[in-house]
C-alpha cells in the first residue's frame, strides 16, 4: 500500500469519513471559540486528520472550499505555527502538516494574536484619554475617565498574566507528555 494519499480527477471532491467530519467539527468549533473562522479549522482538522503531509490542492479538494479560504487559511496556520512545510522528494508543491504540541499552538496564538493588540492598547487608551479631555460634560468626563482607569488596570494585570500564562505552558510540558491523549482536552 502506498503512503501517497489518493487523490481524485480534476473537481472531484473526496468523501471525509465519519470520524474525519467530528474531528474537524470539533477544530472548527475550537477556531469559533477565538474568533478564527471557519475554514481555519477545517484546514487545520483536515491536517490533523490525514496521515500523510497534504498539498494546497489536496486541502483545496477535500474540503471542497475555495483556494482564496485555503490560501488565506494556510497563510494565518502558518503565522500562527499551527502548521509547518514538509519536504516531499520528487514534488515541487508544498506540503503541510498540523503541529500537535498544544503548547506551541497556544504560544503561536498569544504571540500572533494577544502579544500584538496588548502592545498597542497602551496608544489606543492615551488616544481614549485625548478624547475624554475634550468632554465639555464634566460628569461624562468623569465617568469617562474612571472607566478608561479600569481599561488601565485590566491592562496591566494582562501584561503581568501573558508571562505567567506562558511559564504555565513551559511547566505543563511535563503534564501533557505523560498522556497526550488524555480525555478531557480542550477539542
Amino acid at each position: 500500500m502506498s503512503n501517497t494519499p489518493q487523490m481524485p480527477a480534476e473537481g472531484k471532491q473526496v468523501r471525509l469519513t465519519a470520524w474525519e467530519i467530528a474531528t474537524i467539527d470539533s477544530f472548527v468549533r475550537a477556531a469559533a471559540l477565538i474568533g478564527l473562522p471557519r475554514s481555519i479549522g477545517e484546514i487545520y482538522g483536515l491536517l490533523y486528520c490525514s496521515p500523510d503531509p497534504l498539498t494546497f490542492d489536496d486541502v483545496e479538494i477535500r474540503l471542497g472550499i475555495s483556494r482564496g479560504s485555503v490560501s488565506g487559511g494556510l497563510k494565518t496556520l502558518r503565522q500562527l505555527g499551527a502548521i509547518t512545510l514538509h519536504y516531499v522528494p520528487g514534488s515541487r508543491k508544498d506540503h503541510y502538516l498540523p503541529e500537535l504540541s498544544m503548547e506551541r499552538l497556544v504560544r503561536g496564538f498569544i504571540k500572533d494574536q494577544f502579544s500584538p493588540h496588548l502592545a498597542s492598547s497602551a496608544e489606543r487608551l492615551d488616544a481614549i484619554e485625548a478624547e475624554l479631555a475634550t468632554e465639555p460634560d464634566r460628569t461624562r468626563r468623569e465617568h469617562g475617565l474612571q472607566r478608561l482607569n479600569t481599561l488601565r488596570t485590566w491592562r496591566r494585570r494582562a501584561e503581568k498574566l501573558l508571562p505567567l500564562i506562558l511559564a504555565v505552558l513551559g511547566g505543563s510540558r511535563a503534564l501533557l507528555s505523560q498522556d497526550e491523549s488524555a480525555p478531557g482536552d480542550l477539542v
